[in-house]
């Protein structure tokens, strides 16, 4: 019994340190950062107020998925730290928290079409809508 109330507090240990591993990253001149947890999820997004009068909204959008993508990999790294303190030696910890996040590569070109034939629901409440989404 002993041994199992042992394994049980080891558990919750290895769960607690797993939930407050996180992970910051900030772009090169410091108006962006993003702060995520143990699995990538974005829990903090810090945006300079000058941010985007320097930045296109495309740059703006790049820098933030590349930020969350690098704050992620540390992340995942951390993680398996904690993992491999509690996981038979030999095991990988990539195996239960998955992959780290691949790089995603970076288009600044990207642009939304501004000319786009969306409705402009901008005076209308979403509440004052019927089923379709049409007032």
């Amino acid at each position: 019994m002993a041994d199992y109330r042992r394994s049980r507090e080891r558990l919750a240990d290895t769960r607690r340190d797993l939930a407050a591993v996180t992970a910051t990253a900030s772009s090169e001149d410091g108006r962006v950062r993003v702060v995520v947890g143990p699995q990538g999820a974005l829990r903090e997004l810090e945006i300079a107020d000058d941010a985007t009068q320097r930045m296109r909204p495309a740059q703006l959008a790049a820098t933030i998925v590349r930020l969350s993508t690098e704050a992620a990999r540390a992340a995942a790294e951390r993680a398996a730290s904690v993992l491999s303190d509690v996981l038979p030696a030999g095991t990988d910890p990539e195996l239960l928290l998955g992959p780290p996040p691949e790089p995603v590569s970076r288009n600044d070109s990207r642009r939304i079409d501004d000319d786009a034939d969306d409705e402009d629901f901008s005076d209308t409440s979403w509440l004052q809508q019927g089923p379709t989404g049409r007032t």
